[in-house]
């Protein structure tokens, strides 16, 4: 068995060439000829098998698992419910508790049925909407007080023909009305929707046996937990091109997200980074090679856009977005420009800084140690070499430096930290306490195997503090726990990504299987699984938490504990922190950048609740300019107290990163890192007057 942590993985780097067949082929009457093979046939009999006997959970294949595989299936294939009448699904209904007895025979073909059912509906819904845009956009009615669902997660199946169509006539007046609002002209958006639904029924028509396979064993497998996963020969080498971050790319994790393509994380110091123009939960609607058309990826797999993003070294490549920071219905889009280059470890490596504050009438400094991700140079450490870089080899003499500066405190910075290599972590955290363990890995057969710092001694010994955030993940949640189980830092800003699980890549006789075969837990016995690292003080949340992280992930396993390896007596935050939360408390009601965050994610979170959008042209007006005014507002409001100029209209994000990338914030101006600075020294101020009160007894 080859096996990778993939917790442990920088990143998955993206880029490739490809071309697009725009060219409308003629329309299929079945897709009977997508019939499964005797290869895949085998492979799904050892992903059965493999699931079974190596998986951590190793649940039941039964029939509440059959009923789950079979929800899954159709929520795959049809997140909306937009394609499937209530009859198909109905005729489906038979098998409901059958995918358990089917897939331990090898019996392939309901899976198979079930998608070419789906092809056939796409091509009916697609040929519906071209014909409605041969229409014309311009003879669409935009006076009608009509409203769309939006959130059909759980909307009903469409009885027949006509309320699909009914429903397809909305759809359309949507699409349109939004590229209208976003400034587009009745011409180039029928050019635009027309070329998107031609090229999608031509991709119907690529449609291959393994796009099938993959698609059915990936509901089995994805029932067991997000990060078990089954893939195909073609996606099983694009994954090892990724695992060894041996091909140059954008440096940015995508994953689907229904229709589109969003952004799930950035690797530090990676080219999508370094724009400052893309950011998490981004959605990618367009890609173009160097100078070259754009092509518009809606409805697009993941595999497909990947192979599209992929290409070599020093090429260019242009991305068409629409931000996460956009309100729910604004479709308004940028074209970013990214040179694809390897992200080199010198860039990644850990910087240091000094943060200078007043606190108490006193002039203190703080050192700050920015950590972008846990990085190994292991080729040269195999090779020898004395000078490897390593994120502790690179933090200890950091600590060196800023020892020698007469720091007070220390914060380490792991905002935006994805993770990396597990034995820096564990070695990092071995720089901070005397020694004993870091890290819990409990295997499937309930062993549990100890990761342990064993070199006595402590490298730095004074105050400090760590600051994460939501995309702090994987390895930056082993080192931040650790932290906090030791009662070694406070640990400050908002709760972690969550993933605690550890997964293995199995070769099978087609493809590969990646499953889940174990989990981390903090030497607390806490798991760092789903519910991430919570922090002793928590900051305002720079992202939804309901739409990044490990819980916002469909059958993400829960959060356990198990028994705790370390008992420490006494925690010297404990008694203060309630003190210390007041104060925090009301040093930031008032402060522009905290205020600006709350209020920012309060608005997001009232408009995800929004289920429908009005299709009368007027009043979506209306209420996107509402919105943009309430956005506007709140960037003003922050403006103006920090004695800035306020805007006459909404930066858009080039404008504001090259605004960014000129301005350079010093460690003072950024507000949660200051902020974290005064929390450390608030805890100075009072663990040395109850000393001093105690000495003096």
């Amino acid at each position: 068995m080859k096996s990778k942590l993939t917790g442990t993985v920088l990143a998955l780097v993206l880029g490739f060439q490809s071309a697009v067949l725009m060219a409308k082929p003629s329309l299929m009457e079945s897709w009977e000829h997508l019939q499964p093979s005797r290869e895949q046939v085998i492979a799904s009999l050892n992903v059965v098998e493999l699931l079974k006997r190596h998986h951590y959970n190793k649940p039941p294949l039964d029939d509440a698992r059959s009923a789950q595989i079979f929800e899954s299936y159709l929520k795959m294939l049809d997140p909306s419910r937009s394609f499937f009448l209530a009859s198909d699904v109905g005729e489906f209904e038979k098998w409901r508790h059958q995918f358990d007895d089917f897939l331990r025979n090898g019996e392939l073909q309901p899976g198979y049925a079930i998608y070419r059912r789906h092809l056939a509906r796409q091509q009916e819904r697609l040929s519906y909407a071209l014909s409605l845009l041969e229409k014309g956009v311009e003879n669409m009615d935009f006076t009608k007080n009509e409203e769309l669902l939006v959130d059909r997660e759980n909307a009903p199946w469409a009885s027949n023909k006509q309320e699909l169509d009914d429903l397809w006539r909305k759809r359309l007046k949507d699409e349109v009305l939004r590229l209208k609002i976003a400034g587009r002209d009745d011409e180039s958006i029928g050019e635009l929707l027309t070329k998107r639904y031609t090229n999608q029924l031509a991709r119907l028509g690529q449609t291959r046996e393994e796009d099938v396979f993959q698609s059915y064993i990936n509901a089995f497998a994805q029932s067991y937990d997000p990060h078990t996963q089954y893939l195909s020969p073609e996606n099983a080498e694009n994954f090892d091109i990724n695992m060894s971050l041996s091909l140059e790319g954008i440096g940015a994790v995508l994953q689907n997200d229904n229709e589109f393509v969003k952004v799930v994380r950035l690797v530090p110091a990676g080219p999508a980074e370094k724009t400052r123009q893309i950011a998490p939960a981004d959605r990618i609607v367009g890609v173009a090679q160097g100078n070259e058309e754009m092509v518009d990826v809606v409805g697009w797999r993941l595999d497909e856009v990947v192979k599209l993003i992929r290409g070599p070294k020093g090429s260019k490549v242009r991305l068409e977005i629409i931000p996460a920071s956009n309100a729910p219905n604004d479709q308004s889009s940028r074209v970013v420009a990214i040179t694809r280059e390897a992200v080199k470890l010198e860039e990644q490596a850990a910087k240091k800084a000094v943060l200078e504050l007043d606190h108490k009438g006193r002039n203190f400094r703080l050192g700050v140690i920015e950590i972008p991700a846990f990085y190994l140079d292991f080729k040269a450490l195999r090779a020898g070499e004395a000078e490897y870089k390593s994120t502790t080899r690179d933090v200890r003499r950091l600590l060196t430096e800023l020892q020698e500066e007469d720091i007070d405190g220390l914060v380490i910075d792991l905002r935006n930290n994805g993770g990396g290599s597990l034995q820096e972590a564990t070695e990092l955290t071995g720089l901070f306490i005397e020694q004993g363990p870091t890290v819990l890995v409990r295997n499937a057969d309930g062993r549990v195997d100890i990761l342990a710092d064993d070199n006595l001694g402590t490298y730095y010994k004074g105050p400090m503090a760590v600051l994460v955030n939501r995309l702090s993940a994987s390895a930056s949640e082993i080192f931040a726990g650790a932290m906090q189980d030791y009662h070694r830092a406070l640990v400050l800003g908002g709760q972690t990504f969550g993933k605690g699980t550890v997964q293995s890549i199995q070769p099978l006789n087609h493809g590969e299987l990646k499953l889940t075969l174990a989990k981390f837990y903090r030497v607390s016995g806490l798991s760092t699984q789903h519910q991430g690292v919570i922090p002793d003080i928590s900051y305002p949340a720079s992202v939804d938490t309901s739409v990044i992280g490990e819980s916002a992930l469909p059958q993400a396993m829960p959060w356990d504990s198990i028994r705790p390896v370390i008992q420490v007596d006494r925690n010297p935050f404990k008694p203060f922190l309630d003190e210390l939360t007041a104060r925090h408390e009301a040093r930031t009601a008032d402060d522009p950048d905290f205020v600006y965050s709350r209020q920012r994610l309060a608005l997001s979170q009232e408009l995800v609740k929004e289920t429908t959008v009005s299709l009368n042209e007027e009043t979506r007006r209306a209420r996107q300019a509402e919105i943009e005014q309430r956005q506007l507002d709140l960037e003003n409001a922050m403006r103006q107290a920090k004695g800035q100029e306020p805007l006459d209209k909404l930066e858009d994000e080039e404008t504001a990163a090259l605004h960014a990338e000129n301005e350079k914030l010093k460690p003072e101006e950024d507000a949660y890192l200051a902020e974290s600075g005064r929390i450390l020294l608030d805890f100075l101020n009072l663990h040395s007057a109850i000393a001093n009160r105690e000495s003096r007894l």
